[in-house]
């Protein structure tokens, strides 16, 4: 488990052989998740078929990011990669405080939340 670099040293022929391989396959695209940014555009300049880069650098096709982790409703450990573009974790978080306490205290409902006899 874990977030581990692909395609590192001796691991970025066998990542560019495994590229070429799916490509001969008949793959239409091919994914680059944690690849080195130079790994990936080498990958991206040999093959015929698009990249989609998830932490790959910019010289990639395409690129992927995971809306929970741009969104900042990942806990734990956030990859590198990982740019946050919101923090909808805290703004729920939030919510659901002052929903419990609407409720708690009565407020919620309230009449013009009920539905007419």
């Amino acid at each position: 488990g874990g977030h581990i670099i692909q395609g590192r040293g001796e691991g970025a022929e066998q990542l560019l052989a495994d590229a070429h391989a799916v490509e001969d396959a008949g793959a239409f695209a091919v994914v680059l998740e944690m690849v080195p940014s130079g790994v990936a555009a080498q990958v991206t300049k040999e093959l015929r078929i698009p990249t989609i880069g998830v932490g790959a650098g910019p010289h990639v096709d395409g690129q992927l990011l995971v809306w929970t982790d741009w969104a900042g409703l990942t806990t734990g450990r956030i990859p590198k990669f990982v740019r946050q573009y919101a923090n909808l974790s805290g703004v729920l978080t939030d919510a659901v405080k002052e929903y419990r306490a609407d409720v708690e205290s009565g407020v919620y409902p309230a009449p013009e939340h009920e539905y007419e006899d």
